[in-house]
């Protein structure tokens, strides 16, 4: 059974002149203990719909349509205080920038402890106790002098760790990270994904990795959705998608990753940019950048198909798929 469930979400900014879609239509599950990644450039929707998940949507951005369901439970029904005790307890979020997380004028303890006591009736001494044990499954060394410190007196590194701590210190069931490693080198980005995986494995955690890197999702990720203007247009198994991508657009990432070109010559890009919010274009949203682009993806929307074992929106493929299940059925006739 699904831990979450989201169906046909749709999320507006709703303007003086008029309302903007920015999520369409957004569906898929998690189950307990699940690794995915959305996957997507800036601008995709990939946070947004991390923050409609967590109910994190600021004016005038709102859910205009679908649900999200935790076990049984619709989130997006759930009044302020109901929230109370999902967000943190039960779905915890990790944001890019630590800095937006933690207070800079009070300590990591004094964080810590205030987290663990507004939602459980226990102790300073054993909040206290609490918080170093879970600085300490972190991987953060001198735990109890971190403990003392200000956000200031760490590391980058050390200070995305110290969120981590602060995200599983009530034991959530699913863990939302939203460009975790941006900012941090590569050497401290992989041991910050070593060690989300490892956290989730012991103690089975769901994660949602939020990301514009393929690199990233390779390590990590069992299951990944692939994020265009607001729409998934491909998902599928991680190795799957990484091995044999079927969208022109998750193609594009692939090829725009630093190993895809060879040593002095210019990395791959995709060519155009995102459109914005109020330009998403009509048919395929993806076709002013597509190489394969035809007449029918201006003008029409491509529905997801299967391909294989992932499923993909686009009509290059649909047709593809045509023509190969022609071949077959010739050849079955001969």
């Amino acid at each position: 059974m699904a831990l979450l469930t989201v169906e046909h979400l749709q999320v507006d900014f709703r303007l003086r002149q008029q309302t903007l879609t920015a999520l369409y239509d957004i569906s898929f599950t998690l189950s307990p203990g699940e690794r995915l990644a959305i996957v997507g450039e800036s601008g995709a929707g990939k946070s947004l719909l991390g923050y409609a998940i967590v109910n994190l949507l600021r004016q005038p951005g709102y859910i205009s349509a679908g649900a999200i369901h935790f076990h049984e439970q619709n989130l997006t029904k759930l009044g302020s205080r109901q929230w109370q005790q999902i967000r943190g307890k039960k779905i915890a979020m990790i944001f890019q920038d630590p800095m937006v997380t933690l207070n800079p004028v009070l300590t990591v303890g004094e964080q810590m402890v205030e987290a663990i006591r507004a939602h459980q009736k226990i102790s300073a001494q054993a909040a206290k106790q609490l918080a170093i044990h879970k600085l300490s499954q972190v991987k953060i060394s001198a735990a109890e002098q971190r403990f003392e410190q200000y956000p200031h007196e760490l590391s980058g590194g050390m200070r995305q760790r110290v969120v981590i701590a602060i995200a599983m210190l009530l034991n959530p069931e699913i863990l939302i990270a939203d460009e975790p490693t941006t900012a941090l080198d590569v050497t401290i980005q992989a041991q910050i994904l070593h060690l989300l995986k490892q956290l989730c494995e012991e103690q089975g955690v769901a994660l949602i990795l939020i990301t514009h890197d393929f690199g990233v999702v390779s390590r990590i990720a069992e299951r990944t959705l692939v994020m265009y203007a607001g729409r998934i247009v491909e998902r599928g198994p991680t190795l799957e998608i990484i091995n044999d991508p079927q969208h022109p657009y998750t193609q594009g990432l692939l090829n725009a990753l630093p190993q895809m070109a060879l040593a002095g010559q210019r990395l791959n890009q995709i060519p155009g940019h995102m459109p914005s919010l109020g330009e998403h274009p009509s048919g395929c949203a993806f076709h002013p950048r597509c190489p394969y682009a035809t007449e029918k993806c201006r003008w029409q929307r491509p529905r997801p198909i299967y391909s294989g074992i992932s499923t993909v929106a686009c009509f290059a493929i649909e047709e593809l798929l045509a023509e190969t299940n022609l071949e077959e059925g010739d050849d079955n006739h001969d």
